[in-house]
């Protein structure tokens, strides 16, 4: 009887079946989008103070319900095969992504019962803002964005890495270029750093420009690698992004719960 309950609760919350699966994502989805305004628009003076009760009464009832769910999940993780043994299914689910956003989302509200300090709470209230993730639970296409970094990962941590030696290159010998002449802007090479990024992010805020002849020859250059190496990123996230659909396109699904298509799930 236990069993069937717990299949029944994970059918309903994470596979959204039936009538009741389809009323809770719809419920939980909207309670989601709901609390993201709210978050965004509770940040304007004039709604806090002509809101904030309410604001504070919808974010307490929201918690309860996230809570709520998550705890049943939790009772309810063993009905997946994937979470079936004890212990070790309970923490393997704990330790699952989407897991740890439901964690993250709703422990800001009881922190104060632990004594943390009250200070930094209203900075970790914006953690309200993942309940959006949890969108991931009820959207294949939440889960999209999660499978392209994952089958691109090791093409976006080599463009990162060579990011990352161009900005200390580049602002380096920008250093060695500037600093004598405007010592205040370029102190150090990390300060330097701040020019590196704008530049090579083709952004130029322009608070950090180079006078020297060898500084702007060297920023011209840069300026023009920026381009290219800065949109190595977009080329592989979208390209990533291509293939995802059409593998979704090409006669299989993407799990929303496991994330991988439905007709290779290798």
């Amino acid at each position: 009887m236990a069993a069937k309950f717990q299949v029944m609760i994970w059918d309903t919350l994470e596979r959204s079946k039936g009538k009741a699966g389809h009323l809770v994502q719809i419920l939980i989805s909207g309670l989601i989008v709901l609390n993201v305004l709210a978050v965004v628009f509770g940040t304007l003076p004039s709604i806090q103070s002509s809101f904030g009760r309410e604001l504070e009464i919808f974010e307490v009832f929201s918690v309860v319900i996230f809570t709520l769910e998550y705890l049943a999940r939790l009772i309810s993780c063993s009905a997946d095969p994937r979470y079936g043994d004890f212990p070790g299914g309970l923490f393997r689910f704990v330790r699952s992504p989407m897991s740890l956003i439901d964690i993250l989302a709703v422990a800001p509200f009881y922190l104060p019962l632990a004594g943390f300090d009250l200070r930094a709470l209203r900075a970790l209230r914006l953690l309200r803002m993942l309940w959006i993730l949890k969108l991931g639970h009820y959207y294949s296409s939440i889960l999209l964005i999660r499978n392209v970094l994952r089958s691109r990962k090791d093409e976006l941590m080599m463009s990162s890495v060579l990011m990352g030696t161009l900005l200390v290159i580049s602002s380096s010998i920008m250093y060695y270029c500037e600093n004598e002449a405007q010592p205040e802007l370029f102190s150090s090479i990390p300060a330097t750093m701040w020019w590196g990024v704008t530049t090579l992010t083709t952004v130029g805020y322009g608070d950090m420009c180079p006078v020297t002849v060898a500084g702007k020859v060297w920023a011209s250059i840069i300026s023009v690698i920026g381009i290219g190496m800065f949109a190595l990123p977009a080329g592989i996230l979208g390209a990533g992004f291509v293939d995802e659909i059409k593998n979704a396109r090409s006669g299989g699904r993407i799990c929303p719960h496991c994330g991988k298509n439905t007709d290779n799930p290798v």
